[in-house]
């Protein structure tokens, strides 16, 4: 089938049995498990209103029970055990306790990826927040704003390898005798650099390259939320300090910005949690070489490079552990944003 035939049916299908399900399902409830007729017409209905919204929540319980809850025991289950093929070619697994965890624990390349995890915590959630309020402000100042935003968005409508791929060619290196494709080298050797570098074999500077990019993806997100938030802070309050005198940066960071201080963290801490899943940029532009191995990248080659399966999955679980205390706490002050 062509793929573009395959999408349309795709999505038809996909919307066509939401639409179905959601359909159906309430038909089955108001006609037959709860009927609002006869002498228990008031309690059906009562009934009904209770089971509705968890008739709509089942499809979404489902999936994440099939696709997240299981895995997560899985990926545990794993970790713990050591897996080993039979001579017949079967598949048998041994309890190993913690020894997964310490055999990850003895390797140099953990130690490198956690390092590096968590330089890119310490400079992408920052600068990608920081470019995203500066470009929230200043294209709310400007008459072609929306025209600037579309442009500094449009990064996030491209995958993660395709940003890649376009930064690789960015850091390309050629002889010096051919001409640099690369506009970094090309800047350098332009401003007296004596020959071209292969920027992504520079250990520790490497590492910033591959955070570009992410800064680059994210800062689009960053604006779009923070522009939202800054709309929402009342004129009252940045005419008064106007009035009181106050100039432009006063107004900005004394005023606009503790306003939107709990914009400010969710946007952040969402940030941080793409920054520990990331792997696309990595695998697609260094495969973890010259010390730019992570912790989802370290966790792929012991999956299906080294077919580790404990140290892969005990890998695996680090990233849940990190991830899960910072996802929980940016559902708890989302939800008292709300309020």
């Amino acid at each position: 089938m062509h793929p573009a035939l395959q999408g349309i049916l795709t999505i038809l299908v996909g919307v066509g049995g939401c639409v179905g399900y959601f359909y159906l399902s309430n038909q089955f409830l108001d006609k037959v498990l709860c009927p609002p007729r006869g002498k228990n017409a008031g309690r059906n209905i009562n009934r009904a209103n209770i089971i509705r919204p968890w008739l709509f929540l089942l499809p979404a319980l489902l999936a994440l029970g099939t696709y997240l809850a299981y895995p997560v025991y899985e990926t545990l289950r794993l970790s713990l055990t050591e897996r080993s093929t039979l001579p017949d070619g079967s598949t048998a697994y041994a309890w190993a306790g913690l020894d997964n965890y310490r055999q990850m624990l003895n390797e140099p390349k953990f130690w490198e990826a956690l390092r590096n995890n968590a330089m890119w915590l310490a400079v992408v959630p920052a600068l990608a927040t920081g470019f995203g309020l500066l470009a929230a402000q200043l294209t709310d100042r400007l008459k072609w704003g929306n025209i600037a935003k579309s442009l500094i968005f449009m990064p996030m409508a491209i995958s993660f390898v395709g940003a890649a791929v376009i930064f690789k060619l960015v850091y390309d290196m050629r002889p010096i005798e051919q001409e640099q494709i690369g506009i970094l080298n090309a800047l350098y050797l332009n401003f007296g650099g004596e020959a071209p570098i292969a920027w992504l074999t520079v250990p520790f500077w490497n590492n910033f390259f591959l955070m570009a990019v992410l800064v680059w993806i994210q800062t689009g997100f960053a604006m779009v939320i923070l522009s939202a938030a800054l709309r929402g802070i009342p004129e009252e309050t940045i005419e008064a300090a106007i009035v009181d005198g106050a100039n432009p940066f006063q107004v900005f960071f004394k005023i606009k910005v503790p306003q939107i201080k709990g914009t400010i963290m969710v946007v952040w801490t969402t940030i941080t949690i793409v920054v520990l899943k990331v792997f696309d940029i990595v695998f697609a532009m260094t495969n973890g070489q010259w010390e730019t191995q992570v912790l989802a990248n370290y966790m792929y080659d012991k999956l299906f490079r080294s077919n580790d399966w404990g140290v892969g999955s005990a890998s695996a679980m680090v990233i849940m552990l990190l991830v899960t205390p910072i996802l929980v706490w940016n559902v708890r002050n989302a939800r008292r944003e709300m309020k």
